[in-house]
């Protein structure tokens, strides 16, 4: 155990070192099989220190291990050291072995792309960063990756960069997640003054003691850096723009990566946030908002990516109601469940796009089921999952539980959880009928070959059966996935009642049905972009236009007012003072030795007469 889990983080962080040091000039056979190699020794150690762990003495508690002393300075210490608990091993699984598939279909995918080895170094980088930060037993090395992550998302959103949009893209999601790291720090260094510590387990230990105020701001310093991450509003402007990365960095960054760094950051302190219950209605409530706003934007978009985008806006908007309510067990199994869902999504959205020409439009695609059966159906699967078709997909048990302990919060937080169910149904299915039914208004060409069939194919077994670990007990007593995380949560659901599992139910079907008869092929139309209700839903809300006159536009005035800096024009006049002295002095070098001698005549007449 001691071993292997430095080995599941070295594994990918070696592939993307080496990758860096042939400067990107690997050729694309040998990139694809290394990183095959390396991420799969990175899943396999992985599931092996899983089986050891939950097989061990210490499967209810952790194993910690130490890799060195990083901070000694009075006494405050900090350590690059790893910790597996029950928490940390299933966010462990889901990065590794999902970052895995992630990575076998983005070989196929970037095959003929020129810089493939850029790309996967990047990735792969990626993929080591957030296991450091999933793993990592001190808040500090956990901002190490967290600033990892937010590094190589940079990078990738950017990756054609050659691309103005793109590379905007890029700069945009840097500087509005900047904005939630600069939150975070202010929040680790007030832990860290106040509690005196930032290692994990002692500052779950000793933390209660501390000054509620202090705890309540902390929270709140966490949950805004959370929050950023996560693209929850109001920090959601850069997740939809993110689409500009090849398909493959979006499967990774919404399923498997960075948006769920900040839910399992509030999971992994959600002692912490029992103790500041303002921090965490705060919470309910932005998950609440943003699950109605990015599901109403998801209804009107045209371009099947930023449709997906959307929806991981509004999925991690149940992941943070559920925490902000407590149920702890129901966002981490919903984080899961989704990591399943998502990642096929973006893959059969991918396998798309490369085969229609690179279009992402879905209004010029239709009639794709049968040109391409299989990915429609890998698609279709995780639509269900995504509107959480009742007990044959994987979401509808993971998304009940949380909609489950809503309604023991409060009825309207539940009520508005559920419309959010109701239009995720809707848009989801409004994409698949329009893509895949209908007449074809393209024709793919090529085919998807095994290494983005197969991961699609075991995706879609999870997004099915993947929820089967946690049945509510008015249906079968299991529940697998609560029991494992309880040493770690401390909680266990709550007795799911038969009116609103049946309405839990009813309503995606209901969604999907409202679909059926809005853009079926008798009856598909496309809704006019020029109204004005559509154009706000399509711009987000708005989000960007209020971000620009309030911020960006007042920003880039005082940079043009302030061309040169008030602070360097100080400096000048120093300088410019400088200079006229060494003029002024200049005068009295005239060479002549007579003036030499008066001056020093005078000088020496002046001193006698101050000592005097």
């Amino acid at each position: 155990m001691a071993a292997l889990l430095p080995l599941v983080i070295f594994c990918p962080l070696a592939v993307s070192i080496i990758l860096l040091l042939s400067g990107g000039k690997m050729a694309a056979q040998p990139t694809r099989l290394l990183v095959g190699v390396g991420m799969g020794l990175c899943a396999l150690f992985a599931i092996i220190a899983a089986f050891t762990f939950l097989t061990g003495p210490d499967s209810t508690g952790s194993v910690h291990i130490v890799l060195w002393n990083w901070i000694q300075s009075g006494g405050f210490s900090a350590q690059i050291a790893l910790t597996l608990d029950r928490l940390s091993l299933v966010m462990m699984l889901v990065v590794s072995c999902v970052g895995f598939l992630i990575l076998v279909y983005a070989g196929a995918y970037m095959h003929d792309d020129a810089d493939i080895a850029r790309f996967f170094a990047y990735m792969t980088l990626f993929v080591a960063s957030m296991l450091l930060l999933v793993l990592a037993s001190d808040l500090l090395a956990l901002y190490v990756g967290w600033e990892g992550v937010g590094l190589c998302s940079y990078l990738l959103i950017g990756f054609w960069y050659g691309e103005l949009p793109n590379a905007r893209a890029a700069r945009k999601a840097f500087v509005v997640t900047r904005v939630g790291d600069a939150l975070l720090f202010v929040g680790l260094l007030l832990l860290a003054t106040g509690v005196g510590t930032l290692d994990i387990p002692t500052l779950l230990h000793v933390a209660p003691s501390a000054p509620s105020s202090l705890l309540t701001l902390g929270m709140f310093l966490v949950l805004g850096g959370a929050m950023a991450k996560s693209a929850q509003v109001p920090f959601q402007t850069w997740l939809p723009d993110a689409m500009a990365g090849p398909t493959p960095v979006s499967a990774l960054i919404h399923a498997a990566t960075m948006v769920t760094a900040g839910v399992y950051l509030i999971a992994r302190l959600h002692s912490l946030f029992a103790l500041a219950p303002a921090a965490m209605l705060a919470c309910a409530i932005v998950g609440f908002v943003t699950i109605l706003l990015a599901a109403a934007s998801a209804l009107v978009q045209t371009d099947i990516k930023r449709i997906l985008a959307y929806s991981t806006m509004s999925q991690l908007g149940y992941m943070y109601l559920s925490l902000g309510c407590g149920a702890w067990d129901g966002a981490i199994f919903h984080l899961m469940t989704h990591a399943f869902f998502k990642a096929l999504l973006f893959m059969a959205a991918g396998s798309i796009i490369l085969r229609v020409h690179h279009e992402q439009n879905i209004f010029k695609m239709g009639g794709l089921r049968q040109e391409m059966p299989g990915v429609f159906w890998a698609f279709l699967i995780g639509s269900a999952a995504l509107a959480g078709l009742p007990l044959v997909t994987a979401g509808y048990f993971s998304k009940e539980m949380i909609l489950q302990n809503a309604y023991n919060v409060s009825p309207l937080l539940w009520a508005g959880a559920l419309l959010g169910a109701f239009l995720t149904s809707i848009y989801i299915f409004r994409c698949v009928f329009i893509v895949f039914w209908g007449a074809p208004h393209t024709h793919a060409h090529g085919a998807s070959g095994p290494s983005m069939m197969i991961p699609m194919g075991i995706l879609s077994v999870l997004s099915i059966v993947g929820g089967w670990v946690e049945i509510p007990d008015s249906i079968l007593p299991v529940h697998a996935f609560s029991n494992l995380l309880a040493p770690v949560l401390g909680v266990l659901p709550e007795e799911h009642g038969a009116g609103l599992l049946l309405i839990g139910s009813i309503v995606p079907l209901i969604g999907v049905t409202i679909a059926w008869f809005i853009w079926r092929p008798q009856a598909q139309r496309h809704v006019a972009a020029d109204q004005p209700a559509i154009r706000v839903l399509r711009a987000n809300w708005g989000f960007d236009a209020i971000y620009s006159a309030l911020f960006v536009r007042p920003f880039l005035a005082s940079g043009r007012l302030n061309r040169r800096d008030f602070i360097d024009r100080f400096y000048d006049l120093i300088a410019s003072f400088t200079q006229l002295g060494g003029r002024g002095v200049s005068y009295l070098q005239t060479g002549q030795v007579r003036r030499y001698a008066g001056w020093i005549v005078a000088g020496t007449v002046a001193a006698l007469c101050l000592a005097v």
